[in-house]
């Protein structure tokens, strides 16, 4: 029978955590879904790591080549069955209630495309770096119409809906948005602000997920990289949008920028060796609490 959720995870050497990622799913208190992982060509372990999770539920694809981001997390929605999809890195986790409490929301508002959620920071001993990230704005949470989320996007100049994990949506939507665009900086927030177009948005008040700073990951190497990239998807969407967008949200940006890049700095120095004097100070500074509750 057709699962009510696909939760789809693309996989590229991802060893050492995908273990942990599909623990977390498989630890779902909702029970009616089906995971799905590509195995984008690793020549690590990852397969075999999958491979040994004997549950129905999991099912492992493989690329012949290893092929773009953004073509492999594309690839992964294709192969998924059910009409409710959440794409989650290879490295991330899911808390137990994430898929109950978030189909809910989609269940109720059956013209809604997209719920999401806050999450945690975690490094690779999955320590909390910070706590409760993404939707802290009021205008974030709860039911919202398109222009709203489109002019917070602009005015914070990062992801304020969250990471893929933190999100679940609706298959037609995704398809009748046309699915992850080719910017690989902008997978989450840019396929989150196509979403939004087709029914708004719905932002759930509550931590359900983590997204993790892994050592030497992509977040801390390239990010001169990934600031063009967002640049350029900014860009994007205000000529998409220009009949919503007002000069007062880009300016409203434009200052908040410095403070933004110095955020994803300090979080993208902090992806260092969990044991380290400076990922400890990093980890204090990004977030005080997560060295009382971390």
């Amino acid at each position: 029978m057709t699962p009510q959720v696909s939760v789809v995870i693309p996989l590229y050497q991802k060893e050492r955590y995908i273990g942990r990622t599909l623990g977390s799913v498989l630890a779902q208190t909702f029970d009616d879904f089906e995971v799905v992982v590509l195995d984008n060509a690793c020549t690590d372990g990852s397969a075999a790591v999958v491979r040994s999770f004997d549950d129905p539920r999991v099912r492992l694809e493989r690329n012949p080549a290893t092929i773009p981001a953004p073509a492999n997390f594309r690839r992964a929605v294709e192969l998924a069955r059910a009409p409710l999809v959440k794409v989650l890195s290879a490295d991330d986790l899911i808390y137990p209630t994430a898929l109950a409490e978030q189909v809910v929301v989609l269940d109720a508002d059956p013209g809604l495309p997209l719920v999401s959620c806050r999450h945690d920071l975690v490094d690779d001993d999955d320590r909390v770096i910070s706590h409760d990230r993404a939707l802290r704005s009021r205008d974030l949470v709860g039911r919202q119409d398109t222009a709203t989320v489109i002019r917070r996007i602009v005015r914070h100049r990062g992801s304020p809906l969250g990471v893929p994990g933190n999100m679940l949506f609706r298959r037609t939507a995704y398809d009748a948005a046309g699915g992850f665009p080719d910017n690989a900086y902008a997978l989450d927030i840019g396929l989150a602000a196509r979403l939004v177009e087709h029914g708004g948005f719905y932002g759930l008040p509550r931590t359900l997920s983590a997204f993790r700073l892994a050592t030497g990951s992509v977040t801390s190497t390239a990010f001169r990289r990934n600031i063009g990239l967002q640049h350029q998807f900014l860009r994007e969407l205000r000529a998409r949008h220009r009949d919503v967008i007002r000069r007062r949200d880009v300016a409203v940006g434009l200052l908040r920028e410095p403070l933004t890049t110095t955020r994803q700095r300090l979080m993208a120095a902090a992806s260092t060796d969990p044991s380290s004097r400076r990922h400890r100070w990093l980890r204090a500074t990004v977030d005080p609490r997560a060295g009382v509750r971390g």
